[in-house]
């Protein structure tokens, strides 16, 4: 079992994990691009029983391409997203991997929205694609 603290720029909102994650991701999709700020998100789910948040939150809901809806949760203050919620997976916390600032948190396993990856990105040579 791991233990983790992901958190805003600030520390004022933070998301205190006690589990291994379910899935570690990236997405190449165009919401994911904006809401990161980069060429793609990368993200890890964790069962909703190992995550302990403090601090407080401010939501927003982005409705997916599929009409499946995301609720993020960012800091108020300083405006990062600390975790989110998807209503198509049920007990699960997404976080994205950068709030751990940790580089040696374990690489993704899946590539989702390839259609939409920048050219010049390279992906490990074992993860799975799904487009």
């Amino acid at each position: 079992m791991s233990q983790r603290t992901a958190s805003c720029s600030c520390g004022q909102l933070r998301a205190e994990v006690d589990a291994a994650p379910i899935r570690i991701s990236i997405c190449h999709c165009l919401a994911c691009q904006r809401r990161t700020g980069s060429v793609f998100g990368a993200q890890a789910r964790f069962p909703t029983r190992s995550v302990a948040v403090r601090g407080r939150a401010t939501e927003f809901v982005r409705i997916g391409d599929e009409g499946s809806r995301a609720t993020f949760r960012f800091c108020p203050d300083c405006g990062a997203t600390v975790y989110y919620t998807l209503d198509v997976v049920e007990d699960a916390v997404v976080i994205p991997v950068g709030a751990f600032a940790d580089p040696g948190f374990p690489s993704p396993t899946v590539s989702v929205y390839e259609e939409r990856m920048h050219p010049w990105v390279t992906l490990p040579a074992d993860i799975e694609h799904i487009d």
